[in-house]
């Protein structure tokens, strides 16, 4: 089962890259290079993520912690270079952090099966969201807080994701229909949990939380919708007693 998914995960990044091709092979050199390093770098933190799940669920407990812990020092970097402005913006902004950070630390020592279902459904909607913004994206979303956010992105983000979760199915322990819920509610929060870290970035007027990882910036560029998404599944967990 697990080889199965793997090789749908693999399908998955070569379609992404034949659209990375048609996307970059118009742009200026530097700004494509920019994209593929982007490309391959999600490549190996998405394999990085997969097998510390599939192949010992304690080291992904490890690295939720890891990225709690890097994420609130970029929240706390962000207000500090800034001069210590915005102060009541900053707490309420550590709390709703704090919050869902605490359901992502949860959500990360949940079965293997849940996490991988809703890991993968996250992922799948972040990468086609970017990809499907590029290719037909017309319409901005939020262009003051998140420029790239389309219309064709969010949409086609969220066809594939809903897809893929019914392949993925298998994985989740309960019903088609609860599968589905979980989905949507992964999207969604992963969604608002995105938007709300781009704000949190303009509040302070910087482009990145940091340059840790190459061509995506820190890691609440790159996992603020894990987070959030994580803290979703925990919630749901919490709900309907799963």
């Amino acid at each position: 089962m697990i080889q199965t998914i793997y090789y749908i995960i693999l399908i998955y990044f070569l379609l992404g890259g034949i659209a990375f091709y048609f996307i970059n092979r118009k742009k200026e050199p530097a700004v494509a290079r920019e994209s593929y390093t982007k490309f391959g770098v999600y490549f190996l933190i998405i394999n990085a993520l997969f097998f510390s799940i599939t192949i010992n669920s304690l080291a992904f407990h490890f690295i939720a912690v890891f990225i709690i812990a890097g994420g609130l020092l970029e929240l706390i970097g962000l207000y500090r270079s800034s001069g210590f402005r915005n102060k009541n913006f900053f707490l309420f902004s550590v709390v709703v952090f704090v919050v869902l950070s605490i359901g992502f630390f949860s959500f990360s020592g949940f079965d293997k099966g849940l996490i991988l279902f809703s890991f993968l459904v996250l992922s799948i909607f972040d990468s086609f969201s970017q990809i499907t913004g590029q290719l037909w994206g017309r319409k901005k979303l939020f262009p003051e807080i998140s420029p790239k956010k389309t219309v064709g992105g969010l949409v086609g983000g969220t066809l594939v994701a809903l897809v893929s979760s019914f392949l993925l199915k298998d994985l989740y322990a309960g019903s088609t229909v609860s599968a589905l819920v979980l989905a949507v509610g992964v999207i969604a929060f992963a969604f608002a949990g995105d938007l709300s870290a781009s704000f949190y970035k303009r509040k302070f007027g910087v482009k990145d939380y940091s340059k840790l990882i190459p061509g995506h910036g820190g890691l609440l560029d790159r996992f603020d919708s894990l987070i959030a998404g994580g803290a979703w599944v925990a919630l749901y967990v919490q709900l309907f007693s799963i």
